[in-house]
């Protein structure tokens, strides 16, 4: 080893033995300087030789650190010197990545080069939810690190996964954003636009999309996939439609909520379990029941694209805002309303008076000609 490498292993050893956080940050600087130096390039062995002596420091500064914040500074700025090497010691990097403190591992997990994929994949699988954001920010990401990211199922990973152009993502790993994407808007639009996102999954993606995100996804568009976003916008339109008003029979439902009507189980508990698994039919039918109304009322307020008139009903058969939900997301077999759809509609539910509602609801059916 050079005379200057051997004289900065004998200072990091008295960094060691020392106190001082400051000592410690000086003799760092002095390693990463001889590391980068040209003039002197050390081969993989140096390199880790300074590894197994830098190890040492960081034990030292790591025990030092749990009762001194300046020792976990001095962690953060060792992390963030070696960051951009390509010649940093692996073992040291891959301890600086590993600790819990994510200022101190943030620098080596967004920048390293020294952290193979199988290490951020390892990280990814064990590591809390600051680590993992670090590692999706980095400009190059490969499927096997992103899959385990995504497993953990964090959305904003998902998100900055998305908007990280560098990262390779693979059709599993899209499937289960376009899985959150249906409660997260922001990240539907950001999935929406990814020329990578297979063809089926932005069918999918656009299927469970409300009006507000298709319209924000045709308007950020790139002009290469603008084609391709309105076909499935367009697509996905008219599915909704379809099964909005297609053509349903109604006498099972009939026969099976009149059977718990009379056994005394018709209640708000049978409307939920109806509506939670997506019984269009016998949400209806439980619906009027509870309501007052009749299947001839309750069907067409099923099938608005409005839920004022839907929340009407729900507020006369003194549904909890719990089941008031359900039962507006039951109105498709796919999809679902965005979580600002959701509190809008709340709020209108809330502030909604039952007595006003009973009115609203009894002259529905008088104009209708179905008073029961």
């Amino acid at each position: 080893m050079p005379a200057t490498a051997t004289s900065i292993a004998d200072e990091i050893e008295t960094a060691i033995s020392c106190s001082s956080p400051q000592r410690a940050r000086v003799t760092v600087k002095r390693v990463t300087d001889l590391l980068l130096s040209s003039a002197n390039p050390l081969n993989e062995d140096q390199i880790e030789l300074f590894g197994s002596v830098l190890e040492r420091l960081i034990k030292t500064l790591e025990l030092r650190a749990i009762a001194d914040v300046s020792f976990r500074i001095a962690l953060a700025e060792m992390s963030a010197q070696l960051a951009p090497l390509s010649v940093a010691p692996k073992s040291v990097v891959c301890r600086l990545a590993a600790n819990d403190d994510i200022t101190i591992a943030g620098p080596v997990l967004s920048e390293s080069p020294r952290l193979a994929d199988d290490d951020l994949a390892e990280l990814a699988r064990t590591k809390s939810e600051p680590h993992l954001l670090a590692i999706s920010g980095r400009w190059w990401l490969k499927e096997v690190v992103t899959d385990a990211l995504l497993a953990r199922r964090y959305p904003s990973v998902s998100r900055r996964l998305v908007q990280n152009p560098g990262a390779r993502i693979s059709p599993i790993g899209f499937a289960t954003i376009v899985s959150q994407a249906v409660s997260d808007p922001e990240l539907a639009v950001e999935t929406g636009i990814r020329s990578d996102l297979p063809s089926d999954l932005r069918d999918r993606l656009m299927h469970h999309a409300t009006e507000v995100v298709r319209s924000r996804l045709l308007s950020r568009a790139p002009p290469h996939l603008f084609e391709e976003i309105r076909r499935a916008v367009i697509a996905a339109s008219k599915g909704i439609s379809r099964e909005m008003s297609k053509a349903r029979d109604f006498e099972g439902a009939i026969a099976a909520v009149d059977l718990l009507k009379a056994n005394g189980k018709l209640d708000e508990a049978a409307l939920l379990s109806f509506a939670t698994e997506r019984k269009y039919e016998e949400t209806v039918v439980a619906l009027a029941e509870l309501s007052g109304s009749s299947v001839d009322i309750v069907r067409p307020l099923m099938q608005s694209a409005r839920e004022d008139g839907l929340l009407v009903a729900c507020k006369v058969a003194s549904l909890s805002w719990e089941t008031a939900a359900r039962v507006l997301e039951c109105r498709y077999v796919f999809g679902s309303m965005s979580p600002p759809e959701l509190t809008k509609a709340k709020q209108r539910f809330t502030r909604l008076d039952r007595k006003e509602a009973a009115r609203l609801l009894n002259l529905w059916s008088v104009r209708w000609g179905t008073n029961k």
